[in-house]
């Protein structure tokens, strides 16, 4: 079992520094907006992930006019330590020891966070769906993550040269052939992974939608590829006086997305706002439900103000099946102490709330 006792948080948002004990399973964080909820979820997260779920720059994190942000939190008595100072290279320490990758501390203490803005999970563009796979498969399969930084790095370096070309007036086929034949290997591997993962996740998708909607609605996943048609190396051929032209790379798996259909129509167009919300709550514990299968262990669950989300009968159902049928350790926040430990209670099973 994956257990937080404790979290320490040193400059990081609107912490100056605050220590937090666990010492429950079910967690509820209550406190007014803006009292640092949702920064203790992801202050967790971060140590997860060696990244926030909610900011792409490590610098936004730290306590403004400080000159970095310290994280140290205990998971099964082992101590994880995260340092940001502003000046220099972010640290990641295992125990005392640092990493060389941080690469390699992804998936050992896996998570998984619903958050509100994840609802563009269902109604904005693909690059949040491709990051919803690859954080789920980059914490099962190591050799994944380690090929989809390759081909990011290579896929910015062939970006790079076709806005050379465009500046010289002229292109070196040789040269960007081989960073075509860099792409490839890396490449085939990400979209058959993607593909295999996605045979699993869709129909635990489909029966957790629902379960959760509480009707029966057909919901259906589609992986959507340009490799499904087409091998890499033809695809890259195909595309080549358009990356030209456009100064980027237009094939490839940085192009894949996942289609949602409700009675065989696109779900984002005729779906109702109940409908989109259980359906991102279905792939979010459809998520959880694999990386429990995968590492025999439940994973973090982070909650982030899920109570808006869904309508009483279908939160309790949720918190039913996260906090009693699982045996995971779940943190949630919400604006309303009372709302929260009355929900909790309903439960019979242990909990602790602690107020920011």
């Amino acid at each position: 079992m994956l257990r937080l006792s404790n979290i320490s948080l040193t400059q990081f948002k609107n912490y100056s520094f605050s220590s937090f004990h666990f010492n429950e399973r079910v967690i509820g964080i209550c406190g007014l907006n803006g009292r640092g909820k949702t920064n203790l979820l992801d202050a967790i997260y971060y140590l997860c992930f060696t990244k926030s779920y909610f900011t792409k720059t490590d610098a936004m994190n730290a306590q403004f006019e400080s000159d970095g942000f310290r994280l140290e939190a205990l998971f099964n008595d082992q101590k994880v330590v995260l340092i940001l100072r502003l000046a220099s290279k972010k640290e990641l320490l295992l125990n005392d020891m640092p990493y060389e990758k941080f690469s390699k501390h992804i998936g050992k203490f896996p998570a998984v966070m619903i958050a509100p803005d994840d609802i563009e999970l269902i109604t904005g563009g693909s690059e949040g769906r491709r990051r919803f796979l690859d954080t789920v498969i980059s914490q099962i399969d190591e050799q994944y993550l380690q090929q989809l930084i390759l081909y990011n790095k290579v896929l910015q370096q062939r970006n790079s040269l076709l806005k050379r070309f465009a500046e010289q007036g002229s292109a070196n086929w040789p040269l960007l052939e081989v960073l075509d034949y860099q792409l490839i290997t890396p490449g085939k591997y990400i979209y058959q992974t993607r593909a295999d993962f996605m045979q699993l996740l869709m129909p635990l998708a489909n029966d957790l939608y629902g379960t959760i909607a509480g009707q029966k609605e057909s919901v259906a996943l589609e992986y959507e590829s340009q490799l499904h048609n087409k091998s890499f190396e033809e695809l890259l051929l195909q595309n080549r006086e358009k990356d030209l032209v456009l100064q980027r790379s237009n094939g490839g798996i940085h192009k894949d997305d996942i289609l949602f259909l409700l009675n065989d129509q696109v779900f984002k167009n005729i779906a109702s706002q109940g409908q989109r919300k259980s359906l991102l709550f279905a792939l979010k514990l459809a998520e959880f439900q694999l990386l429990k299968s995968y590492k025999g262990f439940a994973p973090l669950l982070l909650l982030d103000d899920v109570f808006e989300k869904l309508d009483q009968d279908r939160m309790q159902q949720l918190l039913q099946w996260v906090c009693t049928d699982n045996d995971g350790q779940v943190f949630i926040t919400d604006t309303h102490k009372e709302r929260l430990e009355d929900a909790l209670q309903k439960l019979g099973t242990g909990y602790q709330v602690i107020e920011v």
